[in-house]
């Protein structure tokens, strides 16, 4: 059997964005990624807009790869979360979901934008999704569209990923291994 796969957002699962701005947490280190219209410019992070704040915790590369799951991204920094997130975790090139024209689409249906496309790429396989943007509608498209197993888990962005949360994707991964 295949590896189940593990659809990462950075903002909010491995960055805990809305911490307070002022302490940063335990164990995290700070990144500073300049804008994305800056780098395109070429714009170094001397320029006038501030950079991107970032809080990653290294040990959490580690953690995630120890968990057995085919780690890919699910977030709006699509490729460049291998050239700014994947080296401060310690983790290699991922696969990353292209979000597309759906892009922070509001769908009519209350429905995440990224769901759909989540599912599309799971093709059936059984995936975990860690996000800070999830709801019972989400859980619900996936219950009824997806032919695997799949778990939202949804983490706090005040917090960030917590021992509890690789508890429960490990409990999710072990669980598919039982039968």
């Amino acid at each position: 059997m295949s590896r189940p796969l593990l659809f990462l957002d950075v903002d909010g699962p491995l960055n805990p964005y809305a911490a307070k701005p002022e302490r940063r947490p335990a164990g995290y280190t700070t990144l500073r990624v300049p804008r994305d219209d800056e780098a395109a410019e070429g714009r170094t992070l001397s320029s006038r807009r501030r950079p991107l704040r970032v809080w990653l915790n290294p040990e959490h590369g580690r953690e995630l790869s120890a968990l057995g799951y085919e780690l890919c991204w699910a977030s709006t920094w699509m490729a460049s979360a291998n050239q700014w997130i994947a080296p401060v975790l310690g983790l290699p090139e991922l696969p990353f979901v292209d979000f597309g024209d759906v892009l922070f689409q509001e769908r009519p249906d209350g429905v995440h934008w990224k769901t759909a496309v989540l599912v599309d790429h799971a093709d059936g396989r059984p995936f975990a999704w860690v996000d800070d943007e999830q709801s019972a509608l989400d859980q619900e498209y996936v219950t009824a569209h997806h032919r695997g197993r799949g778990l939202l888990h949804h983490v706090d962005p005040r917090i960030g990923l917590r021992d509890n949360d690789f508890r429960a994707l490990a409990d999710f991964a072990a669980s598919l291994r039982n039968g």
